[in-house]
């Protein structure tokens, strides 16, 4: 089976828009990363989808001129190859490692989280999944409850559970990141909670993390800070250096909020729940 690979070169607000019309069109996922002054937006498709007809769909949901696009074949044993090429042992700190199946752990008494790449967003490897694991580093507490809202593979919710965090709630709106997320738990040995959003029980968290991106997360401010508890923490990464202060704004209505580390481009956003 061959996927459908689309990429676009756009500015940064047409790409964020974009990107969402193509998951809401039909795309599988979707990756933006710098490309100069631009934006490459990669989106993963069905080998079945019509690429044209999707592009077209996405444009004109959002009132934009048809984009210039490439389109390629991305074959299963290819996608494999190459993330297996691409995806080694990831250092994230001192007693923190992602590390692929095909991998044995490099430090058998540091944390080791088994994760292989799929179509769900999350191996580590990106500059804003990193930030986030820093932040879990310094914040998990034995206990906490957790919520990883648009959780992709699961990375995040894993890592939180290994540090020692209690009850912990992986969510995203797509259900191929369910189905990855829940078997990575599995593969680790770790218990989540995964759910659409919609099946989300009632409650609040002492740590609220989001790895989405800048427009979603303005968007989510008031259901992500319904969810934090007084004090509880938050994270939010997937954002722009260009993006931040946008972000910041929206939630220093309900936050005590910061930009935090920058790396690469990409900046996280954290802060207290007043």
């Amino acid at each position: 089976m061959a996927w459908v690979s689309i990429a676009l070169e756009l500015d940064l607000a047409q790409a964020e828009t974009l990107s969402e019309a193509l998951m809401e069109a039909g795309a599988e996922s979707v990756a933006l990363d710098p490309a100069g002054s631009q934006m490459l937006l990669t989106a993963l498709a069905a080998p079945s989808a019509d690429a044209a007809a999707l592009v077209a769909a996405a444009a004109s949901a959002v009132a934009f001129t048809l984009p210039a696009f490439t389109v390629s074949q991305l074959a299963d044993e290819d996608w494999v190859r190459r993330s297996q090429a691409q995806f080694g042992p990831i250092r994230v700190s001192d007693r923190l490692w992602i590390v692929p199946s095909w991998h044995t752990p490099p430090d058998p008494a540091a944390i080791a989280v088994r994760l292989d790449p799929g179509l769900a967003f999350g191996t580590g490897s990106h500059v804003s999944t990193r930030q986030v694991l820093g932040f879990l580093e310094r914040h998990v507490r034995k206990a906490d409850r957790v919520l990883d809202y648009g959780c992709g593979s699961g990375i995040l919710a894993i890592v939180a559970a290994k540090l020692g965090a209690g009850e912990i709630a992986a969510v995203d709106i797509d259900p191929q990141a369910l189905e990855t997320t829940q078997s990575n738990a599995s593969g680790n040995g770790v218990s989540l909670h995964v759910a659409a959003p919609e099946s989300l029980g009632p409650g609040t968290y002492d740590l609220v993390i989001a790895n989405i991106l800048a427009g979603p997360l303005v968007s989510l401010e008031p259901l992500l800070a319904a969810r934090a508890r007084q004090g509880g923490r938050i994270a939010l990464s997937g954002i722009l250096e260009s993006q931040a202060a946008e972000v910041a704004d929206a939630y220093s209505r309900d936050f005590e909020i910061a930009i935090g580390a920058i790396e690469e481009g990409w900046a996280l956003v954290e802060g207290t729940r007043r």
